[in-house]
């Protein structure tokens, strides 16, 4: 809080009592505090009488510090507010609330006679002739003294402050104001004649020769104020109000469509829930499917077309409005588009008939031609499908589970001896009929007598391929072993073992020998990059003048050794050690 007692003393004014006393100004003891602060206290209480300024005007002792005291450039030697009040000086200067620029010209005085200092073309005196707008005369007004031009108003300097600079109703008429009453005048006496004339015709009229629908027009007010029994609306007829509930209690909550907690999000505050709670499902067929849904379905397009329309059309100087005459506005717009078709159409006949090129259009769009589709599809970050159906891919181009001769399986379902069968039957004749498990027990004795190195399959077409294998080389996946059909093996248990032993040694091998191939090309690569490296080196210390062409080089594809050698000898600028490695 201030002490009102106790003004801010500047520095310049200690200084200067400094040097002319030559003594250094002596500070307040804890004393003065304490008596500064009971006297402020006792200001507060009422008990003394508030502190006087240069004017004799009592200043309010609960007048904050930050206000109180003035700044140190105002040489304040008491309590003042001076500086909390409009300033003289920022007043000068400062044109009028009511003063603006004139517009047009003087016609109070009509000059008949031309003046010296006047424009030599048309006479005005506001002007001279090199800055006059008027059409040149071919003989000008200092030499005919005729058809003198009225003076134009002497524009004042208008100088505002902060607040006239930024006020949007400086300059402006209340008179224009007066077209905007006078416009709703006319309609107000113009509704009031009809009225009028409506009361004369019916007056006029026969007794029980009245229209009904003049009834319910005169009564629409009391039949919709009277019959709104809606759920949810409050209605008082005396009042004609109603007053909408922020809930239909008949409804469910919308945060209980789908109890998920990572389902669509509600707003407690608003009451709304913009995204579908249940995207798996046709929103369609749901009865809540999120606003967004309804707010762009239905005729939500439709009206917002037409108030696009309506104001385009105002715009270009049709007098249409989409509440006020929407029966006027519907028809104007299908006018509009049967208009614009056909104009469509002729421009692209006079084309046609001038160019040629009928014969392209006839042809299929381009989603046929390119099997391109606008099906929308929008996926989350785990791969779950939002909105719209995820494609389905075709697995074969056979029909599957199609089974001929009495056949429980497919054709290539069996393996053994290097012929393909029916798993079924284990039958090799393709398109033969299934005789079940006696062709089973037909073909056993022949499968143990083989000694085919082949590897019998148990289900449908599935093979593994060794991909370190340069060559490629399919090799046969070992089924699993099942105590059903051990019998029906074309190999004995010992034998699988040893097969499957010898394979992962041979693999083993081909890995090493791989691994070691390499290992020589990678050595071969990293080399090579040296003396590329020393070669582009040399290059750039000789004169660029004296440089060979580097035209004839042969262009290829770089291997993979390559690109692993150009990655491991490459020069890393932002590593800190470089310099170090350099030494």
């Amino acid at each position: 809080m201030s002490f009102s007692s106790t003004p801010r003393v500047p520095v310049s004014q200690l200084l200067s009592d400094a040097a002319s006393n030559d003594e250094e100004p002596k500070k307040k003891s804890r004393e003065d505090w304490r008596k500064a602060k009971e006297l402020e206290e006792a200001r507060k209480a009422g008990t003394e009488p508030a502190a006087v300024d240069e004017e004799g005007r009592d200043i309010n002792p609960h007048i904050p510090q930050y206000i109180s005291n003035a700044p140190w450039y105002y040489n304040a030697a008491g309590p003042t507010l001076k500086h909390q009040r409009p300033q003289d000086e920022q007043d000068k200067g400062v044109s009028g609330i009511n003063e603006w620029y004139h517009r047009g010209v003087n016609t109070s005085q009509v000059i008949t006679k031309f003046r010296k200092g006047a424009c030599e073309n048309c006479g005005a005196m506001t002007h001279k002739k090199k800055d006059c707008f008027e059409k040149p005369r071919k003989i000008g007004a200092k030499y005919t003294g005729k058809v003198v031009a009225h003076d134009e108003f002497v524009q004042p300097n208008i100088v505002t402050d902060y607040d006239g600079k930024r006020d949007r109703w400086s300059g402006y008429d209340p008179a224009a104001h007066r077209e905007i009453i006078e416009e709703y005048q006319k309609v107000e006496e113009a509704k009031q004649k009809l009225k009028a004339e409506k009361l004369k015709d019916q007056g006029n009229a026969e007794p029980g020769s009245v229209d009904d629908n003049d009834d319910d027009e005169e009564e629409d007010g009391d039949k919709y104020a009277d019959g709104a029994d809606m759920p949810g609306t409050k209605v008082d007829s005396k009042q004609r109000i109603t007053v909408r509930n922020l809930r239909i209690r008949e409804d469910t909550a919308k945060y209980l469509r789908n109890l998920d907690p990572n389902s669509a999000y509600y707003d407690p505050k608003t009451r709304s829930m913009r995204d579908n709670p249940n995207p798996q499902k046709d929103p369609t067929e749901l009865e809540f499917s999120g606003e967004n849904f309804v707010r762009y379905s239905g005729d939500t397009n439709k009206h917002a077309t037409a108030q696009l329309f309506a104001w385009e059309a105002h715009g270009k100087g049709v007098d249409v409005h989409l509440l006020a005459e929407p029966t006027k506005l519907e028809m104007l717009q299908q006018e509009y588009e049967k208009k614009k078709e056909e104009f469509k159409s002729k421009t692209k006949d006079t084309v046609l008939s001038k160019y040629g090129g009928e014969e392209h259009l006839q042809a299929p769009p381009k989603s046929l031609l390119l099997a391109q589709t606008e099906e929308y599809v929008e996926y989350s970050r785990t791969g779950k499908v939002l909105k719209g159906n995820e494609k389905q891919t075709n697995r074969s181009r056979y029909e599957e589970d199609v089974y001929i001769n009495n056949h429980t399986s497919v054709w290539g379902s069996f393996w053994c001896e290097g012929a393909w069968g029916y798993k079924c039957c284990h039958s090799y004749v393709k398109n033969s009929y299934c005789v079940g498990e006696n062709g089973k027990q037909t073909a056993k004795p022949s499968m143990s007598m083989s000694t085919s190195t082949s590897t019998a399959y148990d289900h449908i077409g599935r093979r593994s391929a060794d991909d370190s294998d340069e060559n490629h080389e399919q090799e046969s996946k070992e089924p699993e072993e099942e105590h059903s059909d051990s019998s029906q093996s074309c190999e004995s248990v010992e034998e699988r073992k040893s097969k499957k032993k010898k394979k992962k040694n041979k693999k083993k091998k081909k890995k090493s020998r791989n691994k070691e191939k390499e290992k020589s090309e990678l050595e071969m690569a990293l080399e090579a990059e040296d003396r590329n490296n020393s070669e582009a080196s040399r290059l750039l210390q000789m004169d660029e003048r004296k440089r060979p062409f580097n035209s004839m080089y042969e262009v290829k594809k770089p291997s993979e050794e390559e690109v692993e050698a150009y990655l491991m000898k490459r020069r890393r600028d932002e590593d800190p050690m470089i310099a170090f490695m350099d030494k």
